[in-house]
């Protein structure tokens, strides 16, 4: 291992770094932003993996590989949306332009990660790797050329769709359902690191990612975090409730007020609140799951967020795939209650989700781990060209359709921005 002073690295090091570590075919960035958030955000960590590695594809193999031989390694890895079929007797059956593998894990035999006043490199000859990221090339930032983005779902379906899940409140089906569309584009000529430090500019987040898999990629701005394990405390943050940023402070403060008092945003958190107080019940020791936070409102680049947490504290030997058995999918991205939401989303939504509103995340060797839920994300397929986004809202009785696809097209917009399209 070396260990490098911060104020001896090159402004551009952590580019250099993410350039040299995308070349392989297993890698994956974790990158808080140094952003404030409640209970602090990633840890920025770098992991590649040099040759094709076993790796778990099921949440049981996870369980075992987990429990494998003792490792200084950090493990690397993604759980999308379609586990739910493992947790459930679901299905995924909608259209995918993606395909992504359900569920990947790898524990790298290079990695790098910050510290307070130094970037540690753990690698077999970590010197010669630290003067070969410093003469890795970067490219000049080309503007990307992508053609007009097509919606899965016209906006006409989308609001008829927001109706029928009235409907289908109304008849006690579900109380709040998480409607998502998808807006993609093929045959699209893109680099993928270039963009991740566009997007990220545009909208740094606390949970933001970057991660390869083959000709899979991940460019995620996400500012929610899904779960985490810290010791014996299990922690979860769930968000409901945006509203976009004002142009001046009084304004700003306004649109926080205004978020603040929304009964409809208020309901939206709350019920998912306690659809994840039962989740987390599932596996804490009785009486311990707390809520120390909630309607908290967080300022992003774009929007304001209302952010609650809640935790609770579990047995010593809990793993990452009971947690995800007993939590996956995160409630924010579902609805309530949680396997009717799941099965009306089936029947709604045109697309199969893949990785959005899955997860990436990390677990330290002590067992703890941090997973993000991955939205306000581009997802790439470098072999195929085929570029995609997903973008959705909580619906409500409540709920005026075109107010909700309106908060999607806000979701949209760093996407929009560093893409430089218009829906």
């Amino acid at each position: 291992m070396l260990s490098v002073p911060l104020s001896d690295l090159p402004i551009d090091f952590r580019a250099r770094a993410l350039r040299w570590a995308a070349g392989f075919a297993h890698c994956a960035y974790f990158e808080s932003n140094e952003l404030p958030y409640p209970g602090g955000g990633f840890r920025r960590l770098l992991a590649v993996a040099r040759h094709a590695p076993t790796t778990p594809a099921t949440l049981p193999e996870l369980n075992e590989w987990l429990a494998g031989p003792a490792t200084v390694a950090p493990r690397c890895g993604f759980i999308t949306y379609d586990v739910k079929n493992e947790i459930e007797a679901l299905h995924s059956r909608n259209e995918a332009g993606l395909s992504w593998p359900h569920l990947h894990f790898f524990q790298p035999d290079i990695w790098l990660t910050w510290q307070e006043d130094a970037v540690e490199i753990h690698a077999p000859q970590p010197a010669d790797l630290y003067q070969q990221i410093l003469a890795t090339p970067l490219p000049a930032s080309v503007a990307p050329q992508v053609p007009a983005l097509r919606p899965r779902m016209l906006r006409p379906a989308y609001l008829a769709a927001v109706e029928a899940i009235r409907e289908d409140i109304l008849n006690g089906e579900v109380y709040e359902l998480n409607l998502c569309q998808e807006f993609y584009a093929e045959n699209v000529p893109l680099d993928p690191v270039d963009m991740f430090w566009r997007l990220n500019t545009a909208s740094p987040t606390p949970f933001a990612g970057f991660y390869r898999h083959h000709d899979h990629f991940l460019l995620c701005a996400s500012p929610e975090r899904f779960l985490r394990r810290q010791g014996s405390t299990l922690l979860s943050q769930p968000i409901k409730g945006t509203i976009r940023r004002g142009p001046t402070a009084a304004q700003d403060e306004q649109q926080r007020q205004t978020l603040l008092h929304d009964e409809k945003e208020r309901a939206e958190n709350l019920m998912i609140v306690d659809l994840v107080r039962n989740d987390l019940a599932r596996v804490a020791q009785p009486g311990t799951v707390q809520v120390p936070e909630l309607f908290g409102l967080y300022p992003f680049r774009h929007v304001w967020q209302m952010i609650s947490t809640v935790q609770a504290q579990v047995r010593a030997d809990l793993g990452l795939a009971e947690a995800l058995r007993a939590t996956f999918p995160m409630g924010s991205m579902t609805g309530a209650p949680k396997v009717r939401a799941m099965q009306l989303i089936e029947e709604y939504e045109y697309s199969r989700r893949g990785l959005y509103s899955g997860s990436i995340g990390y677990v330290l060797p002590s067992g703890d781990f941090d997973l993000n839920v991955v939205i306000r994300s581009l997802q790439y397929r470098a072999d195929t060209g085929y570029l995609s986004f997903q973008v959705g809202s909580a619906i409500t009785y409540d709920s005026v359709p075109e107010r909700e696809y309106e908060e999607c097209l806000l979701k949209a917009q760093a996407l929009l921005e560093v893409l430089q399209v218009k829906l």
